[in-house]
């Protein structure tokens, strides 16, 4: 597959090859020192796959597909529904498409929420289920948009590809994690698609809209013997990345608070998940408190909760402040009982999956293991708050 992107123009600055842990997951890596804002690997547009570009070749035929998908509420999805429609183009051609090399380099199996079991989701968090969940929803939509075209005007498909459903998974999984989305166009590049995620990245990929080429340049200096690295998203929770990409990152402060129960405090105060941390030492996101006293107020004082409310929505500190010391005895009881009660929760899921049949749930190994950074959090913060 190197030689193959070599061939097409793909290049790799001096001192930079792939390289591997384990014969299996291949990454860029430098062998000299990298200063910032090198070039660090460039690929021609004739190797990029992109939303676009699969729009002008398949017109169309992959409109029609797309109606469908705007119907199932994911018009958002479209630009990536596009590359995966590319992808399943490439594989029906086999050894004859231009891309073979690289398809035939691709992972055959992954972690991923759509790779997951309905048990799978059984054994997780609630939080942690329905991001994976969402991930599975995305993949029967992208299926049920493609299918129609079973017929013998189907072009580019044949029946045989889309009535195998793990084609169409894995095309999904291709599409998905390997793609990147850069002001609504979404395209995989060849050798750039093989950065792995870092919390402190070292590469920014980007796309050159007018020429279709595709950079990665160094973000920092980079030292010889370093893997080169780019962001697959907010690292401060493990949670997203698991369910979109099935990897869990230990380097990540946190986990989501896993306030499902409160998500309508959650907006009402403008708040996102990645803003309700509960971190690896015992702290906790300042938002967390307010939402908990929100929450708690609403239920015993609505007047109450009004005036924290505007004081939250307004930034007034020295408000909200007397607030939150005078409930303070109710927002740790709340805090307590969530945390006591996932704790239980999360040895429960997790024991579920310790009896599940590897040869049929694969995941549960990389479950348990988010499972076991989640409740090591909560367990942190459980010792932080009884001792508050």
């Amino acid at each position: 597959m190197s030689d193959w992107a070599a061939s097409k123009g793909a290049q790799l600055a001096d001192g930079v090859q792939l390289s591997s842990y384990d014969g299996v997951d291949y990454f860029p890596a430098t062998q000299v020192d990298i200063p910032a804002g090198t070039c660090v690997t460039y690929v021609p547009s004739d190797l990029v796959i992109s939303s676009s570009k699969a729009l002008r070749e398949f017109g169309q035929t992959l409109s029609s597909c797309e109606n469908q998908l705007v119907s199932a509420g994911q018009s958002d999805k479209v630009p990536l529904f596009r590359v995966y429609f590319k992808i399943l183009a490439e594989y029906e051609k086999g050894d004859q498409s231009p891309w073979f090399p690289w398809l035939d380099s691709l992972p055959r199996s992954f972690n991923n929420g759509a790779s997951m079991t309905y048990e799978c989701f059984d054994c997780l968090p609630p939080y942690a289920a329905n991001c994976a969940f969402a991930d599975r929803t995305n993949l029967v939509n992208f299926q049920k948009a493609v299918r129609p075209l079973g017929g013998p005007s189907s072009a580019p498909f044949c029946p045989g590809v889309l009535e195998d459903g793990e084609v169409l998974k894995w095309a999904y999984n291709v599409a998905r994690t390997r793609s990147i989305e850069v002001n609504g166009e979404c395209f995989i590049a060849p050798i750039c698609d093989m950065f792995n995620h870092g919390a402190e990245p070292e590469v920014e990929v980007t796309y050159d809209p007018n020429t279709g080429d595709c950079y990665a340049y160094a973000i920092v200096d980079v030292p010889a013997g370093s893997p080169i690295r780019t962001s697959y998203g907010d690292p401060t929770d493990i949670t997203p990345l698991f369910a979109n990409y099935g990897f869990l990152d230990d380097s990540a402060p946190g986990s989501f608070c896993k306030l499902m129960h409160m998500l309508e405090e959650i907006e009402e105060l403008g708040y996102g998940f990645s803003d309700l941390l509960f971190y690896k030492n015992g702290e906790i996101s300042p938002a967390v408190y307010d939402v908990v006293l929100y929450h708690v107020l609403k239920k015993s004082d609505p007047g109450l909760a009004q005036g924290f409310y505007q004081a939250v929505m307004s930034g007034d500190e020295s408000t909200k402040g007397q607030y939150q010391e005078q409930y303070w005895p109710y927002t740790k009881e709340e805090l307590q009982n969530h945390v006591n009660g996932l704790i239980g929760d999360i040895d429960a899921w997790s024991r579920t999956a310790r009896s599940y049949d590897l040869n049929t749930h694969p995941r549960a190994p990389l479950i348990l293991q988010h499972n076991a950074f989640v409740r090591d959090t909560f367990v942190q913060v459980k010792s932080y708050i009884d001792n508050m």
